[in-house]
């Protein structure tokens, strides 16, 4: 049986197109191994977010070329789709795919192996309007089922080079998102994280359908319990959304609604579409709808042309708002934006430190908002993933509004719905006590 070895870097959209890129290996006769074993064909699935995702990219390609000289090594991803020239000449590697023509990946293995030359498959991908379709039947060791409706990105941030690497923002079609989530649930899945580069962008080159719309659909499929959006806009969240959130039974309480950053000055040089006062009216709005939601966030610190006072506001906004949890990033020069070349580059040192002030406040806020729970019931489902596993007869798990709970359990309870107490808030782990277990798993282990 011919065997075949996956590395991912990058976000959770790389790991979703590489799960679907397994299924087409599988159904072709394939065994999967370990990256660190000899296998007859190396998939690298790269990122290029940062001038270091490429570093890293071909490291890792490298390092596949040194496993096993006469495997075939492929490239896909968005470092793949940006400097296709660059990877091929790298001695060894076989096959540049982009984000696109993913579904083709066979056939190019197959002209390979009889060839044994080297193939450059990536096409302008700003050109493509159209939904890759890549199903996704299953995910090694998760107790979540992720599930792409969306590709691309619209947005031309300063700071971003990912409408390059994965073109221009294309929906799935709403009947194969519907069809995907059915048989994510028939395969035992209960909660479904809807994900894409630019996930509430979905519907904007759909005619009378949105991303509310498909909410709508997908709450009617039955069996499902919990549908989660990876991330969202503050602009792309309306009236008509917070109404379906509002009688959604299987809506999580929790949003991942990016800032980027806290003043209205850097919004404005990063290309951003919102004022800090338009994104903090949108999270008031939210909690009307959603008194107990949890609103994460991401931010980045040390933007060309951030002053003291500037930082000083943005950490005011951000404490006035609220989060439940901040993901806090230093600025990364990328190469091709127009950040990069932009002036007054801010300090490394300067950054650092007001990464950590950042970090410090949004574990104040992280062990605020989880104290409000304590003494609550909550619906908790156990991973399966390392991540998962506590130990000492401890399981963890996630509640619907993202905190993450640890209680003692004797059983195996994984992917099973638990009702447990929270007992003791933490910064990023929650004590929690086991009141009851749903005899349905939410996904059979494979």
């Amino acid at each position: 049986m011919p065997s075949v070895a996956f590395y991912t870097l990058g976000c959770k959209v790389n790991f979703y197109d590489t799960e679907a890129i397994w299924q087409l290996f599988k159904n072709d006769g394939y065994e999967q191994v370990d990256f660190e074993q000899t296998a007859d064909v190396y998939l690298i699935n790269t990122c290029t977010v940062t001038n270091t995702g490429d570093k890293k990219s071909r490291q890792i390609i490298r390092r596949a070329v040194r496993k096993n000289p006469d495997a075939i090594v492929a490239v896909t991803g968005c470092y793949a789709q940006t400097s296709p020239a660059e990877i091929l000449d790298i001695p060894g590697v076989d096959l540049v795919v982009g984000t696109q023509d993913r579904d083709k990946l066979m056939d190019y293995v197959q002209q390979i192996q009889r060839e044994r030359q080297p193939i450059n498959a990536v096409r302008n991908i700003m050109k493509t309007r159209e939904f890759e379709e890549l199903d996704v039947p299953n995910f090694t060791g998760h107790t979540r089922a992720f599930l792409k409706i969306q590709e691309g990105c619209n947005n031309f941030c300063t700071f971003c080079i990912i409408p390059w690497s994965r073109g221009l923002s294309r929906s799935r079609d709403p009947q194969s998102v519907v069809a995907q989530a059915k048989q994510l649930v028939a395969s035992g899945y209960k909660e479904i994280v809807l994900t894409g580069i630019h996930t509430g962008g979905y519907g904007d080159d759909l005619e009378d359908y949105s991303l509310s719309d498909l909410l709508v659909d997908l709450d009617k499929v039955e069996g499902l319990g919990r549908i989660r959006i990876s991330s969202i806009e503050a602009s792309q969240i309306d009236e008509k959304m917070l109404n379906v959130l509002k009688n959604s039974s299987k809506m999580c309480r929790h949003f991942h609604i990016p800032l980027q950053a806290g003043s209205n000055e850097v919004l404005k040089r990063m290309r951003r579409k919102y004022t800090i006062e338009e994104y903090a009216e949108k999270i008031k709005m939210i909690r009307e709808f959603m008194p107990e939601v949890a609103i994460t966030t991401d931010v980045i610190v040390g933007f060309p042309g951030e002053t003291e006072e500037m930082f000083r506001e943005g950490y005011e906004a951000m404490k006035a708002i609220g989060f439940s949890e901040m993901h806090v990033f230093p600025y990364s020069q990328r190469t091709g934006t127009p950040a990069a070349k932009m002036d007054n580059q801010v300090d490394e040192e300067v950054k650092h430190a007001r990464v950590h002030e950042l970090i410090e406040l949004s574990e104040k806020m992280q062990l605020e908002y989880a104290k409000g729970f304590e003494g609550q019931e909550l619906l908790v489902i156990p991973e399966r993933d390392d991540k998962g596993v506590a130990g000492d007869g401890y399981v963890m798990g996630f509640s619907d509004n993202y905190l993450q709970v640890r209680f003692p359990c004797s059983q195996d309870v994984t992917g099973k719905l638990c009702r447990v107490k929270l007992t003791k808030a933490g910064i990023n782990t929650c004590e929690g006590e086991l009141l009851a277990v749903s005899e349905e798993r939410t996904q059979a282990v494979i």
